[in-house]
C-alpha cells in the first residue's frame, strides 16, 4: 500500500504517519529527509539540490522528483510507503503522478487531514517539548495531553517551547501555503481527489490522537 498524506502544520500528520508506519510496516518518507540524506551522501542529485539551497532558492521539481522516486525504490519501501511533505502545489502533483506512472509505481491512497486553521495554529503554539524525551506529547490546548503546568505529563520532566512554535508570522506563512486551494498544498491534494483514480480519504483532525488514528486505520482497510 502506497500513500500520500496531506495535513496542515499542527494537524497531527507526523503522529498519524508514525501510526500508519507501525501498523503496516511501511516506510514513512519525509521529503525534507530525502534532501538531507542525498546532500550528506554527496549524490549527484544531492549536489545539484545543494547548489539551489545554498542560494536560498527552491530546488526544481526536475531534481526533487527523481530524488523521491529513487527513495521510493529502496528496499525498505517494498512493503509500501507513506510520502509526507510532497507535493506542495498542483504542478508538483501532476509531475509526481506522471513520474510514478512512468516508473510503474502505484499510488493507492491519498489521505487528507482536515483541521480548522485557527485550531491548527493553537496546536502549534500549545506544543511543549519534554527535555527528557521529545516523543512525550504535551500540549496546553489539547485536554488529552495537557501537561501538569511546566511538567511533562508522561515523565515529570522539564518542558520547553520551541521558538518557531511561538512565531505567529511564520506559522501564518506556512498555513497560507497549505490552505491555498488554487496554488498551494490543498490544490496539490485536490488534484488527486478530482482525478478520482485513487482512493481519497478525508479525516477530521479535531478529536484526540486515538480517535483520529482509529478512524484513519478503519478507512485504510
Amino acid at each position: 500500500m502506497n500513500i500520500l498524506i496531506f495535513g496542515p502544520n499542527g494537524g497531527g500528520k507526523g503522529t498519524q504517519g508514525k501510526i500508519i508506519k507501525d501498523k503496516y510496516g511501511m516506510a514513512h518518507i519525509e521529503s525534507g529527509a530525502i534532501f538531507r540524506d542525498n546532500i550528506s551522501k554527496g549524490t549527484e542529485l544531492g549536489a545539484k539540490a545543494k547548489s539551489f539551497i545554498d542560494k536560498g532558492e527552491l530546488v526544481p521539481d526536475e531534481i526533487t522528483i527523481p530524488m523521491i522516486l529513487d527513495r521510493l525504490k529502496q528496499d525498505d519501501c517494498q512493503k509500501g510507503w507513506l510520502l509526507d511533505g510532497f507535493p506542495r502545489n498542483k504542478n508538483q502533483s501532476e509531475k509526481l503522478d506522471e513520474a510514478l506512472k512512468a516508473a510503474s509505481m502505484d499510488l493507492d491512497i491519498v489521505v487528507e487531514l482536515i483541521l480548522d486553521r485557527e485550531l491548527a495554529k493553537n496546536r502549534i503554539m500549545g506544543r511543549r517539548i519534554c527535555q527528557t524525551d521529545n516523543n512525550h506529547p504535551n500540549n496546553i490546548y489539547i485536554d488529552a495531553i495537557k501537561p501538569n503546568g511546566d511538567i511533562c505529563r508522561v515523565c515529570g520532566g522539564e518542558l520547553k517551547t520551541r521558538s518557531d512554535d511561538q512565531d505567529e508570522s511564520a506559522i501564518s506563512k506556512r498555513h497560507n501555503i497549505y490552505y491555498d486551494t488554487d496554488t498551494g498544498t490543498l490544490a496539490a491534494a485536490y488534484y488527486f481527489k478530482d482525478k478520482g483514480e485513487v482512493k481519497y480519504v478525508t479525516l477530521d483532525g479535531t478529536p484526540g490522537v486515538k480517535e483520529v488514528s482509529e478512524e484513519l486505520l478503519s478507512k485504510l482497510q
